[in-house]
């Protein structure tokens, strides 16, 4: 099929709330996040305190998406945050805020080929006996993501709708099993248990697991009814992950004993099997293997719903010029920006391919390093959007103060403190010690440099790309 400019350039798409939820709870991917995300936040956060980070974690992400949802009914853009930033703090900001969010979510993808590639190697040679080579199983996961962003948006929704079921429902069956064996205990809400080990660290940690969230935006031109569906689809999200989040890892740590689940998470660190093993007490071998299974699917969901992020920040600043306009190439068919996608794996794939023909551990080196860097990003861009949606609204004299403001702004502060404490924790977040790994938050300022350059010259090399930036948005918004 070939491909070609469509007459409106926009992206085309039927999704409603649940389509876009499922879309960006893949990204969030609530199994591996509870497997790894979960026990290393126990381990070195709250400790048996845990569920209680997730809950004002939620709180936080709540009080930006007051704020969020007011802008969302105006302004549909595929640029998703990058527009906001736009709209709020102007053109260069908004370059600013692409550049990041491109190093976010492309160092991302390159993070999660590997981390896809390395444990469906390792599970389906525990499982099935046959063994494979990490960067064999990548190249099959990169293989898949691309056949099913060619079939459209609606396509992937689909897929990743049942993934999200599949993993989801594993996880509340250990919660029940916990629940009916153990109990849950209240000790975890006692302000001794969630202050006793390193609060901090424990929000950052509850913070990451809602990274992806924040993709509702991006699919705004491929929604029905976008001025409804992204708010709606924004509140479902958040709320879900938080609280979902907040009761399996209560559950886990009623099953550690909360007193002691600081301690117990830490002896299974270094082998991440901390929900394994409690899986195998409390449903036994066979789920156990089933949960495993899961947490391949639950990765390569990740990769296909993280993907499509990445892609349409590159589809949306090719569209409008900053980038070669050859990534605003979409499929006849159905509107996938095939462009931007293939150069985006292409992306993933070459850095990935690098590491293995070095030789280097897939996640002590390529997860650790662009993992923790693209986490680091689009908690930036969070944070950056913050910003420019009360700007906006400050601007503009809005009188809803409470859902333009006051909650926004509250939301915002919560949203640079967890950028503060990515900054100051960037080993930790990494999950390395490596002097490296270490390095690597100065890619940031190198792109926020970069970005600034970038805005300079189209201002004035290219006046009629750099016009473009705000026509684009109130082009998209008018549909």
């Amino acid at each position: 099929m070939s491909t070609s400019d469509n007459p409106d350039d926009r992206l085309h798409g039927n999704l409603g709330v649940a389509g876009v939820v499922f879309l960006v709870l893949a990204a969030v991917a609530p199994l591996t996040g509870i497997i790894v995300i979960g026990g290393i936040g126990i381990a070195v956060g709250a400790g048996g305190g845990t569920p209680v980070m997730f809950l004002l974690a939620t709180a936080v992400f709540l009080l930006f998406a007051a704020g969020y949802a007011q802008l969302a009914r105006k302004l549909v853009n595929a640029g998703g945050f990058y527009a906001y930033v736009v709209r709020g703090l102007g053109r260069t900001a908004g370059i600013v805020a692409a550049f990041v969010a491109m190093v976010g979510y492309n160092c991302f993808v390159a993070g999660a080929v590997g981390t896809s590639g390395f444990f469906t190697s390792m599970v389906v040679a525990d499982v099935f006996g046959l063994s494979l080579p990490w960067w064999v199983w990548s190249l099959i996961s990169v293989a898949g993501v691309w056949l099913l962003t060619r079939g459209g948006i609606d396509v992937s929704a689909k897929v990743l709708g049942v993934a999200l079921v599949l993993e989801v429902s594993i996880l509340l069956v250990l919660d029940v099993a916990i629940l009916v064996t153990t109990g849950y205990s209240l000790e975890a809400f006692r302000p001794e248990i969630f202050l006793s080990g390193s609060a901090g660290l424990g929000l950052l940690f509850a913070a990451n697991a809602f990274v992806g969230f924040e993709a509702t935006g991006l699919f705004g031109e491929e929604a029905r009814d976008p001025k409804r569906t992204i708010p709606r689809a924004t509140y479902v999200a958040i709320v879900f992950i938080g609280i979902f989040a907040a009761v399996t890892t209560w559950a886990i740590v009623s099953a550690l004993g909360v007193r002691q689940a600081g301690d117990a998470a830490r002896e299974h660190l270094a082998a991440g099997d901390l929900v394994f093993t409690i899986s195998a007490d409390y449903l036994g071998t066979g789920l156990t293997d089933v949960m495993r299974l899961l947490l391949v699917v639950s990765l390569f969901a990740a990769l296909l719903a993280l993907h499509n992020s990445a892609t349409r920040y590159l589809y949306a600043l090719g569209r409008t010029g900053v980038l070669p306009r050859a990534l605003a190439r979409t499929r006849r068919r159905n509107g996938a920006p095939v462009a931007a996608s293939t150069a985006q794996l292409a992306f993933a794939t070459l850095v990935a391919m690098a590491y293995a023909i070095a030789g280097l551990d897939p996640i002590a080196n390529l997860v650790a390093a662009f993992t923790g860097i693209g986490t680091l990003g689009i908690v930036v861009l969070q944070a950056l959007a913050a910003t420019a949606i009360v700007v906006h609204f400050r601007r503009a004299r809005d009188p809803r103060l409470l859902t333009t403001f006051v909650l926004p702004a509250a939301g915002g502060l919560g949203l640079w403190t967890v950028t503060a404490l990515a900054f100051g924790n960037f080993p930790q977040l990494a999950g390395s010690e490596s002097p490296v790994v270490a390095l690597l938050p100065w890619l940031l300022p190198i792109a926020v440099a970069a970005a600034v350059a970038v805005a300079f010259w189209l201002r004035s090399a290219k006046p009629a790309v750099w016009q473009a930036l705000d026509q684009d948005l109130d082009r998209i918004a008018g549909r």
